[in-house]
């Protein structure tokens, strides 16, 4: 099941704060909250003071909470990993190591008696997980996730993070990774320069960030890195279909009512006799093959043009394209609009068959 989550530092900000956040982001469906408990200092009932009351109001509204630590952090706290009672107590639904041991201790952990979940870093492109599996864990209990990257230039290439994320999903580990918030103002640590896994995300909007990692096939999780992402940032990744690859889109003047039909509500799949120039949507032709497409905006075609034959096509009139590369227009095509620039790019994650949607930006 796909899911979306936010983050906060309570050691940067105060629990009213916090819980105001979280209501927030409850409200738009997120269902994830990240913490961090590497950069805090004290002891353990300094530690719990500071989380709990978050924690707890958080598991009231039926979040789910993910606390990172480090083998340092454990020795800090005087906390074992064959004793996760503190954890338990702390009310987190499960722990992220950001160090790992050797992998026999990530094994035993994910058998805890609370059943809590054991995450895993998934940046690094080792055999880390392949020797937590030799040490057969509880495997219901096991997930990963990638780290986040505050210095610009520093997150993943995006061909490490595919090689990354696919040895989890090899194993069937449920994944998640990071974007960044533009109108957050903190994270865990004094330098933000955007806090995302992804360094061709940094720069994005918020919402094509999620679009191109649920688009990948390889994440299940997306979960917003830094504190506080504004209430629209918050409503328009509610609003994404997680399922369905939805381009935004800006339409041209010159579209009829009925082309804006049915570019916005019909429903649409990548036909699969596939052609280097177009991707063909060719219901709507069948289902107005009666209607009438005047000649309207005929310009030279561009990659990431949304396009619609029209009478002077004959059979083909009221099919539904996108361009994928620029072509000479003969005047038999109506160019009704164009994908946004930042997410023209995601042309390259839609499959054959597979099904598409356009929302108006």
């Amino acid at each position: 099941m796909k899911k979306l989550g936010i983050s906060i530092y309570p050691e940067h900000s105060t629990v009213e704060k916090d819980k105001a956040y979280i209501a927030l982001a409850h409200q738009y469906g997120f269902k994830k909250i990240f913490t961090c408990l590497l950069s805090v200092e004290g002891d353990k009932e300094k530690v719990m003071k500071s989380f709990k009351e978050s924690i707890d109001y958080a598991n009231e509204l039926g979040m789910e909470v993910m606390v990172d630590i480090a083998p340092r952090i454990f020795n800090q706290l005087g906390i074992s990993y064959n004793d996760l009672s503190f954890f338990h107590e702390l009310g987190v639904w499960g722990l992220r190591l950001d160090m790992g041991f050797t992998g026999n201790e990530e094994s035993m952990m994910t058998y805890n008696p609370y059943d809590l979940k054991i995450e895993i870093p998934m940046s690094n492109a080792t055999s880390y997980l392949d020797n937590i599996m030799a040490y057969k864990p509880k495997v219901s209990n096991l997930v990963g996730s990638h780290n986040f990257y505050p210095h610009r230039y520093a997150g993943l290439s995006y061909k490490h993070f595919v090689k990354c994320s696919k040895q989890f999903k090899e194993h069937n580990i449920p994944t998640a990774a990071f974007i960044s918030s533009h109108d957050a103002t903190f994270g865990p640590w004094p330098v933000t320069e955007g806090l995302c896994t992804v360094e061709m995300h940094r720069e994005l909007p918020i919402v094509t960030q999620a679009k191109h990692l649920y688009a990948t096939g390889l994440i299940d999780e997306v979960i917003i890195a830094n504190a506080y992402a504004s209430e629209e940032e918050l409503q328009a990744l509610s609003e994404i279909n997680k399922e369905k690859l939805t381009f935004a889109i800006q339409l041209h003047e010159t579209i009829t009512d009925l082309e804006k039909k049915i570019v916005l509500e019909e429903p649409h799949f990548y036909r699969g006799d596939v052609s280097d120039y177009l991707i063909r949507s060719t219901q709507s032709r069948v289902k107005y093959k009666a209607e009438e497409f005047k000649p309207t905006y005929t310009p030279p075609i561009k990659r990431g043009d949304l396009l619609i034959e029209n009478e002077l096509y004959g059979q083909y009139k009221g099919e539904l394209q996108i361009a994928l590369q620029d072509m000479e227009n003969s005047g038999k095509t109506n160019v009704v609009g164009r994908i946004v620039e930042e997410e023209i790019f995601l042309l390259d994650y839609l499959e054959p068959w597979g099904k598409f949607a356009f929302s108006i930006r």
